[in-house]
C-alpha cells in the first residue's frame, strides 16, 4: 500500500514530471540536460555525438531515476546509447562479484549483442567496468573465465545464457538492471519462453528497460506481467519509415531467378552504391546472390545465420570498416545492427511480413543521414507488395530498366535434370553400349567357338547318360549308404514303376531354384509322391567309409 507515496516521493526527489512525455519533446537539446556524469558525457563526445535523438532525451533520465521504462521506437533511432548511458552511471558505484552480474541484457542475434558490446566499450572509458559477451559460436571456456573474475554487465543472447545457467556456472540473482533489447524480434524468434524464465530468475526488484518497434499482443502481455508501473515512452507511430529514405520500387515482369539477379546488378550500377545491403528471404538464396554478384566482379559477402560466426563477425567488421562494399543478408541481418553510414538498400525479395520491411530499410538514413533503398517485385509478390505498401502509408517511386526480360531465363541444373530422367538416359545409353557391342562381337565368338567343336567333340568330353529306367540299384546304394538305425522305421518299398521312356537320352539343360532341387530329390530318394515337400525328400548325406566302400 505503500507504493503510490514512494513512487510520489521518487518523482519530487528526482524531479521527473507526473505528466507523460511528449512525442515532441524538445526540452533536453544536449546530453549535458540529460543529467548524465561528466565521465559518460566525455565519452559521448568523443564518439562525435552531440544532440540526444527523442529516445534518449525522454529516456535517459527516466533509466537514471531507477524506474521501469517501456520505449517504443523504431530501428535506428538510438535506443542502444538510451539505455547504455545510464547504466554505465548506475553502475559507477559498487562492485562485481564472481558469476553474479550487476547488469543484464538480452538481445535476439549475436550481431545486436555484439554491437551492444561495442557500444558499452566505448561509453565506458574511464569507468573501472567489467563486461562479458555470452553468444553461441564462441568457446563455453572463454565465457566461463570472464563470468569466473566476475564482471558488472553481461550481454548475451537468451540461448548461451541459459546454457551457463544450466551449467551452473552462472548466477542471476544479482542482477539490479535487466535490458530486453528489439522485444518483438525476440517474439518472431520464438524466444518469449526464454525471455519468461529469465525474468523468473532474476530478482523481483530490479529495474527493466523494456523496448521493442511494435507491442503485439504478446508483448503486451509481457510487460504486464513483468514490468512494474513502466512509463511508456513512444516517440514514432510503430512500423513508420523514416523521412530521410528515399523509397524506391522496380517491376520486373519475370519472376525468372535470372532475371531477378540481372535486375539487382543493374540497380547497383545505376545508383552508383558506395556500400549496400541485399536483403533475401531464405539462407540459400543469400549464398546465390552473393556468388552472382562476385562472378560478376562486385565486391559482396553473404551474412546468415548457417554461417560460422567468426565468419559472421569478420563480414560485418570488414563492412563497417569499408573494407567490403555489398553485404548480402538474411533477416538475421534487419534489425538492431548500427551501422551508421549505409547508403543503399536492396529488397532482393519483398518480404514474408511487411513489418520487416521497415526493419530492412531502416539500415539506412540512420542519424538524420540521407539513403536509397530499392525493392524488386514480380508478378508472384502482389499480396507481399500491399501488404507492404498499406503498412508505411506511402508509395514508392516506380522506376524502369531498360533490360529485355523476356530473353533471359535461368538454365536448369544439372542436379535437376539427373532428377528428372537423367539416371535413365545414362542407363538406356550405357544399354545401347552394351548392345551394340555384343552385336559386334557375336560372330567373333562364333568363330571361335567353331574350332574347339571341330577338334574337340561335345561328345568325347561327356559322354551321353545311360537312362535309368530301374530304380532298385539307385535304391540299394541309398540303403548301403545310409548307417543303420536302431529301431528305426522301416523304409518304404522302392517303386516299381519306371520312368517315362520318351525323356531325351541327352542331359537336359540344369534347372534353377526349387525345379532343379525337387529333380535332384527326385533322383536321390525313392518312393516319395509327387505331393511330398522337398525338405522331406532329401536324401540323407552320404559318409565318407560308404564312399571309399563303394
Amino acid at each position: 500500500m505503500f507504493a503510490p507515496v514512494r513512487r510520489t516521493l521518487d518523482r519530487s526527489i528526482l524531479a521527473i514530471p507526473p505528466r507523460p512525455f511528449r512525442h515532441d519533446y524538445q526540452d533536453m537539446t544536449s546530453f549535458s540536460d540529460l543529467g548524465l556524469s561528466p565521465e559518460v558525457l566525455k565519452a559521448v563526445t568523443d564518439a562525435g555525438y552531440e544532440t540526444p535523438t527523442p529516445i534518449q532525451a525522454q529516456a535517459i533520465p527516466v533509466a537514471l531515476s531507477g524506474r521501469d521504462v517501456l520505449g517504443i521506437a523504431q530501428t535506428g533511432t538510438g535506443k542502444t546509447a538510451a539505455f547504455t548511458l545510464p547504466m554505465i552511471d548506475r553502475l559507477a558505484a559498487g562492485r562485481s562479484k564472481a558469476r553474479m552480474p550487476r547488469s543484464l541484457v538480452i538481445a535476439p542475434t549475436r550481431e545486436l549483442a555484439d554491437q551492444v558490446a561495442a557500444s558499452f566499450e566505448k561509453y565506458a572509458k574511464g569507468r573501472k567496468l567489467d563486461w562479458a559477451l555470452l553468444i553461441g559460436g564462441v568457446s563455453f571456456a572463454d565465457q566461463e573465465r570472464k563470468l569466473d573474475r566476475g564482471v558488472d554487465v553481461l550481454i548475451a543472447t537468451p540461448g548461451r545464457l541459459l546454457d551457463h545457467f544450466e551449467r551452473g556456472k552462472l548466477l542471476l540473482t544479482g542482477v539490479q538492471i535487466m535490458v530486453v533489447d528489439e522485444a518483438d524480434r525476440m517474439l518472431d524468434m520464438g524466444f518469449i519462453p526464454d525471455i519468461e524464465r529469465i525474468f523468473k530468475l532474476t530478482p523481483a526488484g530490479k529495474q527493466t528497460l523494456f523496448f521493442s518497434a511494435t507491442m503485439p499482443p504478446e508483448i503486451t502481455r509481457l510487460t504486464s506481467q513483468f514490468l512494474r508501473d513502466p512509463l511508456r515512452i513512444e516517440v514514432a507511430r510503430p512500423a513508420t519509415t523514416a523521412e530521410t529514405i528515399t523509397q524506391n520500387l522496380v517491376r520486373i515482369p519475370s519472376s525468372d531467378p535470372k532475371a531477378k539477379r540481372t535486375a539487382l546488378r543493374a540497380l547497383i550500377e545505376r545508383a552508383d552504391v558506395k556500400n549496400g545491403i541485399v536483403f533475401c528471404n531464405r539462407k540459400s538464396e543469400v549464398d546465390v546472390v552473393a556468388k552472382s554478384l562476385k562472378v560478376h566482379g562486385f565486391d559482396a559477402a553473404p551474412i546468415h545465420g548457417d554461417l560460422e560466426q567468426s565468419l559472421r563477425m569478420k563480414t560485418l567488421a570488414d563492412f563497417r570498416s569499408g573494407a567490403l562494399r555489398l553485404l548480402v543478408a538474411s533477416d538475421v541481418a534487419a534489425r538492431g545492427l548500427d551501422i551508421p553510414d549505409v547508403s543503399h538498400v536492396f529488397n532482393y525479395d519483398v518480404p514474408h511480413h511487411a513489418d520487416d520491411y521497415v526493419h530492412r530499410i531502416g539500415r539506412t538514413g540512420r542519424a538524420g543521414r540521407s539513403g536509397q533503398t530499392f525493392m524488386i517485385v514480380t508478378p508472384a509478390d502482389s499480396k507481399g507488395l500491399d501488404k507492404v505498401l498499406k503498412l508505411i502509408g506511402k508509395t514508392p517511386n516506380e522506376l524502369t530498366l531498360d533490360i529485355d526480360f523476356a530473353s533471359i531465363k535461368s538454365e536448369p541444373r544439372e542436379t535437376r535434370g539427373r532428377r528428372d530422367g537423367g539416371r535413365d538416359r545414362d542407363r538406356d545409353r550405357d544399354r545401347g553400349r552394351t548392345r551394340g557391342r555384343s552385336r559386334e562381337a557375336a560372330p567373333e565368338a562364333e568363330a571361335e567357338a567353331a574350332p574347339v567343336a571341330e577338334e574337340k567333340p561335345r561328345g568325347e568330353t561327356r559322354p551321353p547318360r545311360e537312362p535309368r529306367e530301374p530304380r532298385a540299384p539307385r535304391a540299394a546304394r541309398a540303403e548301403r549308404a545310409t548307417p543303420p538305425r536302431a529301431e528305426a522305421a522301416p523304409r518304404p518299398e522302392p517303386r516299381p514303376e519306371v520312368r517315362p521312356e520318351s525323356r531325351p537320352e541327352s542331359r537336359p539343360e540344369p534347372r534353377r531354384g526349387r525345379d532343379r532341387d525337387r529333380d535332384d530329390d527326385d533322383r536321390g530318394v525313392v518312393g516319395f509322391g509327387a505331393d511330398t515337400p522337398a525338405f522331406l525328400m532329401r536324401a540323407p548325406p552320404r559318409p565318407r567309409t560308404a564312399q571309399s566302400d563303394d
